[in-house]
Formats: C-alpha cells, structure tokens, sequence
C-alpha cells in the first residue's frame, strides 16, 4: 500500500480574522446653525482631545479659493484669537461673517463637517471638512391603500351598473 499525503492543520487556521472595518473609528463630526456658529457636540470636543475653557484658536481657510470647503483651526496663544464659547449641550465658535463670505448660506441650508487632526507647523491642528446635510429620501408607498376611498372612487363603486 503506498503512502498518503496528509496536510495537517495549525491552530492559527481555526481562528476567525477579525474585521478591520469594525476597528476603524469614525470621524467626530458637527453642523452650522443657522445663527453661524460651527457647533461642537461635546462627544467630540473629547474626541478630538480639545480643552474648550483655556483654548484659542487661530481660525483659517484654503489660500486662493471663493468658496470655503474646508476650515483650520490652530491652537494658539495669541490674544487676537478665536474662543470657544459654552453652548447647550456642546460647545460653538461663532463665525457668522467668516462663514457667510466664504459663500456658506446657513441659514437657508443645513451644512455639516467631520473633523481631522493635522500638523501644522510642528504643532495640532484640526481639519473640519464642511459639506451639505443630505436628506434622505422617502421611498414612495407602493403596498395596498389603506383608510377610506376618495370621494370619486366612492361614487362611481356606490352606482350600479347597467
């Protein structure tokens, strides 16, 4: 009888892989209010690790661009700076002129951001990339119509046929 092959199994191979999309964490995120004031809920203030009682912020945009997409906030000393202010349940930088002259209309749209941590200049800074809130979109009814007939049906269902 001649010899058989056999592959054996290692305990390594009868172990699940965990998912890696599971770990990744997602952004903190915010909105504009429609008063102008770039909200922070304080879920992410924590997140992003901010003291919002001692911190000033040097607040910026992309150089050269009309419409503003993205905005930077640089923690600084100065005394020129930017503070953020104790609001509801979370915290707000109010920049109504900033905001409305970098083409934002927020009071007639809802806009949102997720924030990033950067590196500015050997120091932390923070990336809020601003977009429009989508609405989702309700799917029509399409299943069998409830309640009572529209008046026209009914009519022409209560008369007899000839």
């Amino acid at each position: 009888m001649k010899a058989k092959n056999i592959r054996f199994f290692s305990l390594q191979e009868n172990e699940q892989k965990a998912d890696k999309k599971a770990a990744a964490k997602s952004l903190p995120k915010g909105y504009i209010s429609a008063a102008g004031k770039i909200v922070f809920p304080s879920l992410a203030i924590e997140e992003l690790g901010i003291e919002p009682d001692t911190t000033k912020f040097l607040v910026g945009t992309d150089d050269g661009k009309r419409k503003i997409k993205n905005l930077y906030l640089i923690p600084t000393d100065q005394d020129s700076a930017f503070f953020i202010t104790r609001s509801g349940r979370g915290y707000s930088l109010p920049l109504e002129l900033i905001l409305s002259k970098g083409g934002i209309d927020y009071s007639n749209q809802k806009y949102v951001f997720t924030a990033s941590i950067f590196q500015h200049e050997g120091s932390v800074g923070y990336a809020l990339e601003i977009s429009t809130e989508q609405a989702s979109e309700k799917e029509p009814y399409t299943g069998k119509p409830r309640g009572r007939r529209p008046k026209d049906s009914q009519q022409a269902a209560d008369q007899p046929a000839e």
